[in-house]
This record gives C-alpha cells, sequence and structure tokens, in this order.
C-alpha cells in the first residue's frame, strides 16, 4: 500500500471511528429509553412514558439545524477538522450529564432538565457531526470511489448503533430486570463519554482534507447564509431527498426495537438481539452500495430505495406487528434494511457534491439538520401517537408517503456522481453551472 493510499485510508478510518462514538451518544438514548423512562417519568402508562422519553429524544433533533449552522460554519471557516473536534467535545458532555442525571425519586423533575439539556448539547452535536463527517469522507476519498467512501458513514453510525445494542445485550444478561431500570442504564453513557475522550485526542491529530486546503474561496463568504442562499435550489433538494430517507432510517433503527416489544408483543430481550442482527447485515452492506454507486451512479440506488420503501412499508410493518418470534422478525427487518440502503449508503456524498468547497459543510449540514428536525427526530413520536390513538397504521402510511415524495425527487434531479468537487456551484463568472450542479 502506497504512502497516499495509507493517508487515505486513514483519513476514513479517523473520521468514521469518531462518527461511532457520536451516533453511539446518540442512538444509545433510544435504544435504553425503555429501560429508564419510569425514572424520570413515574406516572402513566408504558407508552406515555415512552412518549415523554421520544418527546425529549426529538428536541434534541430541534437542535440540529441551529448545530448545523453553528458547525457548519466552523467546517467552512476553520476547516473540517475543527468541526470534527468540537463535535465530539460537545457529546462527551452530553454523555457524562445523562450518566449522573437524578431521577425523579432523587430530584423531581431536576432530573428531566438535565436530560434536556443533554439532548440539546448533542442536537447541537450532532447538527454538526454528519455534515463535517460527510464533507471530509467525501472529500478525502479519490473522485471515483467516493460513494465507497463516503459510505463508511452510516457504516460508522450504525456500527455505534451495534456498539449501543451489544452493550444493551450484555446488560440484560448480566444484570436483573430491577438493576437495569434503577441504573444499569447508566452504563453505556458512562462508556460513551470515554469514547468520545479517546476520539478527542485521534481528530486533534487527524490531517485536513486537501480540496478544503486548496481552495481559493474568498474567506469573507466561507460557510455564510449569505453565500449558502446563492444554492437555494440545492439547499431545497438536500431537504427533499433527505425527508423520505431519514424517515424510513429511523423507523427501522431506532425505533424497531421498541415497536417489536411495545406493539408486536417480543420480549425486550429478543426485539434488541433482531435490531442487533439485522443492524450487523445492514452495516455491511454500506460499502457494497457505495461502489456500485461509483459504477452506475448514486440516482439508481437513491429510486430503488423510494420505490421499495413506498410501496413495501405497509406490508412490512404489518407482518413485523404479527411476526412472534426471533427468525420471522430478522427476515423482515433486514428486507426494510436492504431497502433503506439505497439511501443512508450514498446519500452523505450525494449532498456533498451539490455544493462548492467554501460552503460545502454548512450546505449539507443546515438543510439536512432541518429535514431531520421535522421528520426523522420526530418519527418515534410521530409512531407513538398513531398508536396511542389506536391507529398504529396510519404510521406506516406516513412512512410510505414521505417516501414517495422523495422518490419524486430522485426521479427529477440529476446524476452527481462525477461531479468535479473542486468546481461545482458555479462557472469562473459565479453563475450556476447548469451542467454540473444537480436541479430538483
Amino acid at each position: 500500500m502506497g504512502q497516499g493510499q495509507s493517508q487515505h485510508w486513514k483519513k476514513i478510518w479517523v473520521g468514521s471511528a469518531g462518527n461511532m462514538v457520536e451516533w453511539f451518544d446518540w442512538f444509545v438514548y433510544a435504544s435504553f429509553a425503555t429501560y429508564f423512562a419510569g425514572s424520570f417519568f413515574p406516572e402513566g402508562n408504558d407508552t406515555a412514558k415512552l412518549m415523554n422519553t421520544a418527546g425529549i429524544f426529538a428536541v434534541g433533533f430541534f437542535m440540529r439545524p441551529v448545530g448545523g449552522w453553528l458547525l457548519g460554519r466552523v467546517g467552512d471557516r476553520r476547516g473540517r477538522k475543527a468541526a470534527l473536534t468540537l463535535t465530539v467535545t460537545l457529546m462527551s458532555a452530553s454523555a457524562v450529564l445523562i450518566a449522573v442525571a437524578p431521577t425523579y425519586a432523587v430530584a423531581g423533575y431536576g432530573g428531566v432538565a438535565v436530560l434536556l439539556v443533554a439532548r440539546l448539547l448533542q442536537g447541537l452535536s450532532v447538527g454538526g457531526e454528519y455534515a463535517a463527517s460527510a464533507t471530509y469522507l467525501t472529500e478525502a476519498s479519490a473522485p471515483g470511489r467516493r460513494g465507497f467512501a463516503s459510505s463508511f458513514q452510516y457504516v460508522s453510525m450504525t456500527a455505534g448503533q451495534i456498539l449501543g445494542l451489544g452493550i444493551q445485550i450484555i446488560l440484560q444478561r448480566t444484570l436483573t430486570s430491577g438493576e437495569l431500570h434503577s441504573w444499569g442504564w447508566r452504563i453505556p453513557f458512562v462508556v460513551g463519554a470515554l469514547g468520545a475522550a479517546v476520539i478527542f485526542y485521534l481528530r486533534r491529530n487527524m490531517l485536513e482534507t486537501e480540496t478544503y486546503e486548496e481552495s481559493d474561496a474568498d474567506a469573507s463568504e466561507r460557510g455564510t447564509i449569505r453565500a449558502l442562499l446563492r444554492h437555494k435550489r440545492e439547499a431545497f433538494l438536500v431537504i427533499a431527498l433527505t425527508m423520505g430517507g431519514t424517515v424510513a432510517y429511523y423507523t427501522y433503527t431506532t425505533y424497531l426495537t421498541k415497536y417489536l416489544s411495545n406493539s408486536a408483543g417480543l420480549p425486550k430481550q429478543t426485539a434488541t438481539l433482531v435490531s442487533f442482527c439485522a443492524l450487523i447485515v445492514f452495516a455491511c452492506l454500506q460499502p457494497l452500495a457505495g461502489a456500485l454507486s461509483d459504477r452506475i451512479g448514486r440516482r439508481p440506488l437513491l429510486i430503488t430505495f423510494a420505490v421499495g420503501s413506498t410501496f413495501l412499508t405497509v406490508p412490512i410493518m404489518t407482518m413485523l406487528r404479527q411476526a412472534g418470534s426471533f427468525w420471522p422478525a430478522l427476515g423482515l427487518s433486514l428486507l426494510a434494511l436492504v431497502v433503506v440502503t439505497g439511501y443512508t449508503s450514498i446519500n452523505a456524498c450525494v449532498k456533498a457534491e451539490l455544493f462548492p468547497t467554501g460552503v460545502r459543510s454548512l450546505g449539507v449540514a443546515l438543510p439536512y439538520a432541518i429535514a431531520n428536525a421535522l421528520f426523522g427526530g420526530t418519527a418515534e413520536y410521530v409512531a407513538l401517537w398513531f398508536k396511542k390513538g389506536g391507529i398504529e397504521s396510519g404510521f406506516y402510511w406516513y412512512v410510505a408517503g414521505c417516501a414517495a415524495v422523495s422518490l419524486i425527487v430522485y426521479l427529477t434531479m440529476r446524476e452527481t456522481r462525477d461531479i468535479d468537487l473542486k468546481r461545482v456551484g458555479g462557472t469562473p463568472e459565479g453563475r450556476p453551472d447548469a451542467d454540473k450542479v444537480p436541479a430538483s
């Protein structure tokens, strides 16, 4: 392996490893919510408690646009390395807060306040992490390998969730139910804080991308809203193409375990094991699909996802509710995640390929964070709202409808695979380059 290729893989490794810890902390909240919900919200039935914790989960998403703006600006003005280092610092602080948050029995709703502050910090962190990571991995890769390299963003995101579920499985088998509900749920947040400290060290020594270092963008224009507004079409495209993907992704990842236990009636241990096994396969699929997009283009994969999600969501979710045991639930979950792979494996590079270097981080961060706040962060709450109202199947149609909207976008956008990252966004005169920039 030559030195250049070694440096290339080093950049991907450091960016991916940090992303894994970021999303471990983010997803651990969702996967352990069934255990700590009663510690902070003691009143009401199980669904009501989950709705309260899901509400705070959604609050974190509504901070993501703020984080996307602040940290996207840092990424464009100070560099991708600076933004990635700051995001992991914020995430470490939030994990510590959750780990030490007092319960309702100790501090009343003071514990809820601590939980809320922690989720706000997580929202800020992840709001910038997605864009900084997507931009870094896309820029650090060779032109013909951007789909493959950027797919490691969701490999690392999924690895973080697998790690969280793995810890959950271990705790379920080593602690009693009472111990897990009382104090055991705090353990993964301690692990997340320690992991973030390690990644902080790695990211302080990471290499900046050549694309960023060689950019001749006007320093005063880097990462500004004014510069982003020159690319309104691309910003809208990011929101629209994210809509269906983020709803489907959070439905079959963060919400799946709760759905299998709270709606399908599977034991918590079985539901967790289903998610764990399905996500391992899902992570392995990402680089394969990313590499495929480098050969055939991004649009075919996006369209495949949207068609599959539009027409298969209702039957898959209906059958999942009636699965009854491990193997049927696993098979259906895998089918759903294979479909979602068409979006997750390449959405990072597609968005990064839409914007010029001087506003790439902000251009990905802010529109994506807005879409996630509106659709991804609320997916679990919407699902529980339909369930509480006695019309749970309404949520299935909601997911399918969001995918249908994105399908229209995928069918009308231009291909982004062969775009030159150093030229995208404008001609020498500053006008949009119709031959290079995808349009909705």
